[in-house]
């Protein structure tokens, strides 16, 4: 009954909070039209989430390569790290949130990996965001809502699919400093890459550490909100205190987390950036000024007072 009760209760604050934001900021218009419009913005968006992506890295080559020697030296020092992680950090941050997991998904449970345990936390606002903004036809939570699973399948395929296939770096062996034989798949050796295999689409454990699958996720959710709304700490905050949640069960080495984190990070900013990109040059009423988009709403009133009969023309951005 608990379960069913938190359930509810966050699909019901993700709504509110739509609807007292977006009823600030979006002029009502015909319910299947603004959907349409989201759904629409959500698809012809995809190139340029890509394009974003890549103009992370080439936009400026000597930080993309500060960023990659920065990542070398957490592998290089993640014997120590995350050493540190097993003995000092995991046991004094041990605490577990209440199950929230709505339906019984039977045996074969990743297939619904976001729907279930901790990660429902994260999935769970989302939907109620979109479900809350279609029934209460606002479009800016309905944009937020497609745009945040656009990132999460995002994460799924550059993280899960393609990078940890990639590197097929091994996950380390707990505890890195005690004198436990290695036990395969198992590694107390961080740089034990190459352990190639097929791709993996479930969860497996040989050659899955690099990057987080679960940090590129959160991170990418995290980035979405932070700058759609433009708020950092509720969204960040909500995000580790769900990810610390049973943190030893992640399995990963410090680097691991930490790219995972910058990946999600460019893929959530990418998504954003594209899907405003979008929206600003579908809008005949945006222009640009700088290197900001404003929306300008023109309003031209009759003014008449003791002295004078005119016009009067304002703008709001």
């Amino acid at each position: 009954m608990k379960k069913q009760v938190l359930f509810v209760l966050l699909l019901l604050i993700s709504s509110y909070t739509s609807a007292q934001v977006d009823s600030l900021k979006t002029k009502k218009s015909g319910r299947f039209k603004i959907a349409g419009n989201a759904i629409k913005n959500g698809f012809l968006s995809v190139p340029g989430d890509f394009s974003e992506m890549g103009k992370t890295f080439s936009s400026d080559w000597t930080k993309t390569a500060v960023y990659a020697g920065s990542v070398l030296g957490l592998i290089a020092v993640d014997k120590y790290t995350t050493g540190f992680l097993h003995d000092n950090v995991e046991p004094n941050i041990d605490y577990s949130l209440p199950n929230i997991d709505a339906l019984d998904f039977g045996k074969d449970r990743f297939k619904f990996i976001w729907l279930r345990g901790n990660n429902a936390y994260m999935t769970y606002p989302v939907i109620g965001l979109y479900a809350g903004s279609l029934i209460g036809n606002y479009e800016k939570g309905q944009i937020v809502a497609i745009n945040t699973f656009k990132a999460v399948a995002y994460s799924y395929v550059i993280s899960h699919l393609i990078l940890k296939t990639a590197f097929a770096r091994n996950r380390p062996q707990r505890r890195l400093n005690d004198d436990t034989p290695e036990m395969h798949p198992w590694t107390k050796d961080n740089w034990d890459f190459g352990n190639y295999h097929p791709v993996y689409f479930g969860s497996e454990v040989e050659g899955t550490a690099l990057p987080s699958y679960h940090a590129t996720t959160y991170f990418a959710i995290a980035k979405v909100f932070q700058m759609e709304y433009n708020n950092y700490w509720i969204p960040y905050t909500f995000a580790t205190a769900i990810f610390m949640a049973e943190l030893k069960d992640h399995n990963h080495w410090v680097s691991d987390l930490v790219v995972g984190g910058l990946i999600g990070t460019i893929i959530g900013r990418s998504v954003v950036k594209s899907s405003q990109k979008y929206r600003s040059n579908s809008n005949p009423d945006s222009i640009k000024l700088g290197h900001k988009n404003f929306k300008m709403d023109k309003h031209l009133l009759p003014q008449i007072s003791k002295t004078s009969v005119g016009l009067h023309f304002t703008c709001t951005f």
